[in-house]
C-alpha cells in the first residue's frame, strides 16, 4: 500500500527530529526497501550533531568504506561548543535559580531584566545563551535538556522571535520525550502565538505577507499537532475540535487536504463513543456530516481508501463499494505512523457506522446479510450486533429475531420542530464565518513555502 503512504508528504512540514519516528516506522513495516528508508534517514542525521547514530547509518549503507574524515571533526567541533555553552549557561542559571532572584521576579519581563542587570548585571544578550545551548543540546538529541532551556530562555527573553523559535522547539522537545500533556499545553499556547497575527512574532526573516505567513505557520502546526492529537487521551476529540475550526479547516483546504485522512479517522474513532452517550461537544457529535461535506468537496484534490468510505456510505449509500474501501482503509490505517495502533477501534466504528446507515434506510434487516457487509461471518456478526445494540442507542430501536434470525427496526418519527433544529444547526454561525470571510480581500497562494522559526533552522 505504498501509493497511500503520507510519509514522503508529511516530512517536508516536520523538523529533522521529527521525521526520524516516522523513517524508523517505515523501516519496521517494510513498505519500502529498507536502503532507500536508511538512506533518507543518513541524509537527515547528517545535519545534525547525533553524529554517532549519523556514523552507525553510514556503516550500514556502505560496510565497506571507510568512515569520512569529515566526523571527526564534527565531533571535535561539538565537544568544544557543548563545554562553551554550558559554562556560559550555567553562570546564568546560577543566578536564576538563587531562591532569592526566583522570588523577586514579577509578570513583567522588562522589569525582571532591569532587576537581573542592575543586581547581578545580567543582560539580554546573556540570557540569549539559554536559547542557544537549548538548541545545541536539541541537535545532538538531548530533548530533555533542550526543553528545560528553552523554557528557561523563554520565561526571561523579551525577543519575539526568538520567543516563538522557543516555542516550536519546546513542542518538539516534549513530542519527541513522550510528554503528551506538556506537549499540548505547549501546542495550544504556540496555537495562540499563530493566531494572534501579530507580524513581530510571525515574520521569520521574511517579507512575505503576514497573512501568508501565518498560512505557512499554521499548516506546519497542523503537522506537528498530529504527534500531539494522536497520543495524547483525548487527542482525537481535541483534533476534531481544533481542525473543524473556520480557520483550521480553510488552511488544510488551501495547503494540506492529506489532513482530510487524520479528520476522517478520527470523526470515525469518535462516533461509537458520541452516540453512546459519553459527553461530546457538538461539533464531535456531528463531524462525520461536515467532514463528508469536505470530502465531496476535495475529492479532486486527495482521496484514498479512508475518505473515500466515508463517501461510498453517505453521499452514494453504496454498501458494497463501503464494504470494499473499508477493507483498504484497514490496511492503510494499519500502515500510517500515527494511526496504527487505533487498526482495530477503527475497525470496530467503521464496522458500526455501516450498522447505523444501514439500519437507518432498511425497517427489516437479515443479520447473515448485514454480517457480510461487515466483512465478518454469520456467528461473528451475530455476536458484534448483539454487543453493538446493547452498548449504543441502537437498543432503544432495534430488537433482534433469533428465530428469524433479522434485526427488525421500530423507530418513531421524528418531530417537525426537531427536523427544522437538525436542518438550521450551525446556520447563524456559518452566516458569520462567510460574511467575515467577505470583508477580507481573498489572497494568492505563492509557491515555495518557508519553514517557521524552529530550534534547529533548517529541514
Amino acid at each position: 500500500m505504498a501509493e497511500y503512504d503520507l510519509s514522503k508528504t508529511i516530512i517536508p512540514y516536520l523538523d529533522r527530529h521529527l521525521a526520524f519516528p516516522l523513517l524508523a516506522h517505515l523501516v519496521e513495516i517494510s513498505l519500502f526497501p529498507v536502503e532507500q528508508v536508511q538512506a533518507a534517514q543518513y541524509e537527515l542525521a547528517k545535519g545534525t550533531n547525533m553524529l554517532d547514530y549519523a556514523v552507525s547509518l553510514f556503516e550500514q549503507l556502505h560496510p565497506d568504506e571507510e568512515i569520512p574524515e569529515e566526523f571527526s571533526g564534527k565531533r571535535e567541533k561539538a565537544v568544544s561548543t557543548n563545554e562553551r555553552l554550558q559554562l556560559e549557561a550555567q553562570a546564568v542559571l546560577d543566578v536564576i535559580e538563587n531562591p532569592d532572584v526566583a522570588q523577586a521576579l514579577r509578570q513583567d519581563k522588562n522589569q525582571n531584566l532591569q532587576y537581573l542587570k542592575d543586581n547581578y548585571n545580567l543582560t539580554l544578550e546573556q540570557i540569549t545563551v539559554l536559547y542557544n545551548f537549548g538548541q545545541f543540546q536539541y541537535t545532538y538529541g538531548n530533548y530533555s535538556g533542550a526543553a528545560d532551556y528553552l523554557y528557561h530562555f523563554r520565561v526571561l527573553s523579551t525577543d519575539n522571535d526568538l520567543n516563538t523559535s522557543a516555542h516550536w522547539g519546546k513542542l518538539a522537545s516534549d513530542i519527541l520525550t513522550g510528554k503528551w500533556e506538556t506537549a499540548l499545553e505547549e501546542l495550544n499556547t504556540l496555537r495562540d502565538v499563530v493566531d494572534s497575527r501579530s507580524p513581530s512574532t510571525l515574520l521569520t526573516a521574511s517579507a512575505e505577507p503576514a497573512a501568508l505567513t501565518q498560512l505557512h505557520s499554521r499548516t506546519w502546526l497542523v503537522h506537528w499537532s498530529l504527534f500531539v492529537y494522536f497520543n495524547h487521551p483525548q487527542g482525537r476529540t481535541l483534533l476534531l475540535e481544533t481542525f473543524l475550526s473556520p480557520t483550521y479547516l480553510n488552511t488544510i483546504q488551501t495547503s494540506c487536504p492529506w489532513i482530510l485522512r487524520y479528520i476522517a479517522t478520527a470523526a470515525i474513532l469518535s462516533r461509537k463513543s458520541a452516540a453512546g452517550g459519553t459527553a461530546a461537544s457538538s461539533r464531535v457529535r456531528h463531524s462525520i456530516r461536515e467532514i463528508v461535506k469536505v470530502i465531496q468537496t476535495e475529492e479532486y484534490q486527495y482521496q484514498d481508501p479512508v475518505t473515500s468510505f466515508l463517501k461510498e456510505l453517505y453521499v452514494e449509500f453504496d454498501f458494497e463499494a463501503a464494504q470494499r474501501e473499508l477493507t483498504l482503509a484497514d490496511r492503510v490505517v494499519g500502515d500510517d505512523f500515527f494511526l496504527g495502533e487505533f487498526r482495530e477501534e477503527f475497525l470496530d466504528n467503521a464496522r458500526y457506522l455501516i450498522s447505523e446507515a444501514y439500519c437507518r434506510i432498511h425497517q427489516r434487516i437479515d443479520i447473515g446479510d448485514l454480517s457480510e457487509r461487515l466483512n465478518l461471518s454469520r456467528d461473528e456478526g451475530e455476536k458484534w450486533i448483539v454487543n453493538l445494540i446493547r452498548e449504543t442507542r441502537m437498543g432503544a430501536e432495534a430488537k433482534i429475531d433469533l428465530e428469524k434470525n433479522v434485526i427488525e427496526i421500530h423507530r418513531s418519527p421524528l418531530p417537525v420542530y426537531q427536523s427544522v433544529i437538525e436542518k438550521t444547526r450551525g446556520l447563524a454561525f456559518r452566516t458569520q464565518a462567510l460574511g467575515t470571510g467577505m470583508l477580507h480581500s481573498p489572497q494568492q497562494p505563492q509557491q515555495g513555502q518557508p519553514q517557521p522559526a524552529v530550534v534547529e533552522g533548517a529541514v
